[in-house]
């Protein structure tokens, strides 16, 4: 089954992925312990989900994503949230101590401890798909996890998979919400290691609005939105093969949110 690995990192990942998949499963049907309803009523009796999930034995669907924090306190709201029983253990990983906004502990000191482990989980995954298609990376450009534990796992993940898609769908700081001074230094550093590694960067939206509630209903909505790219379990083999030559050109251009059209350069005004 084709589909794609999810990689949380840092708080703002972690947070971002914990609203993320709760909608997931809200739109395949499947319950906060992994099961599905016996009918399929509610997830479009299709095998759609496999995309993003992977389905064990004994009928739960675990996420196809790994969850990394250097520090536990993001991480531990995940293991005993709601959805506490969806993910595998192993799939949420933490560290002893945190970057401290510090891109440089996240990059060469602290990350470098667990980086090892992180791959090996990815590796895990990536075995359970016939056809992998790409990476989903959720982070911040300002912490010192987002920012330099995630440029040094672009890093390792440019080398063990270099031909396969990488999407960053990443969080700018802004001065307005700022909770450091060294986030714009975070940001530069980051930014650098992105351009070298993945060769290109795309910004597909601005937002203007204040409303942190109001922009993660935008993030999810972006998110859902470009992952339209990489759903080959739902197409013929006809669709497929036009996808691989065409499609992703064509819809690299535009995105759709909700009803509303949005190019990659669109400013969106305040919600």
């Amino acid at each position: 089954m084709r589909g794609l690995l999810f990689i949380h990192v840092g708080q703002a990942g972690v947070q971002i992925g914990n609203a993320c998949w709760e909608l997931y499963c809200l739109e395949h049907g499947i319950q906060p312990n992994g099961q599905m309803p016996s009918d399929k009523t509610m997830g479009g009796g299709d095998d759609s989900f496999n995309t993003f999930f992977s389905e064990t034995g004994a009928g739960k669907h675990v996420p196809r994503a790994v969850f990394v924090d250097l520090e536990p306190t993001v991480i531990d709201e995940v293991r005993s949230g709601t959805y506490r029983q969806l993910f595998h253990p192993e799939q949420l990983i933490t560290g002893k101590e945190d970057a401290a906004n510090n891109y440089a502990r996240g990059h060469y000191t602290i990350g470098k401890e667990i980086i090892d482990l992180v791959l090996d989980r990815v590796r895990k995954l990536a075995d359970q798909c016939t056809g992998l298609q790409g990476f989903l990376v959720f982070h911040s450009f300002g912490g010192g996890t987002g920012s330099g534990f995630t440029s040094l796992l672009m890093e390792r993940l440019s080398v063990d998979y270099g031909k396969k898609s990488k999407l960053e769908f990443s969080i700018y700081p802004a001065p307005q919400v700022s909770t450091a001074v060294v986030e714009p230094y975070n940001s530069i550093l980051t930014t650098h290691t992105t351009l070298e590694v993945l060769g290109k960067v795309q910004v597909c939206c601005f937002v203007e609005c204040q409303s942190l509630t109001g922009c993660l209903n935008l993030f999810r909505s972006v998110i859902m939105s470009a992952s339209v790219w990489f759903f080959f379990s739902i197409m013929s083999d006809a669709i497929k093969e036009l996808e691989k030559t065409t499609f992703n050109a064509a819809l690299s251009r535009f995105l759709y949110v909700n009803d509303q059209h949005v190019t990659k350069y669109q400013v969106l005004n305040p919600l």
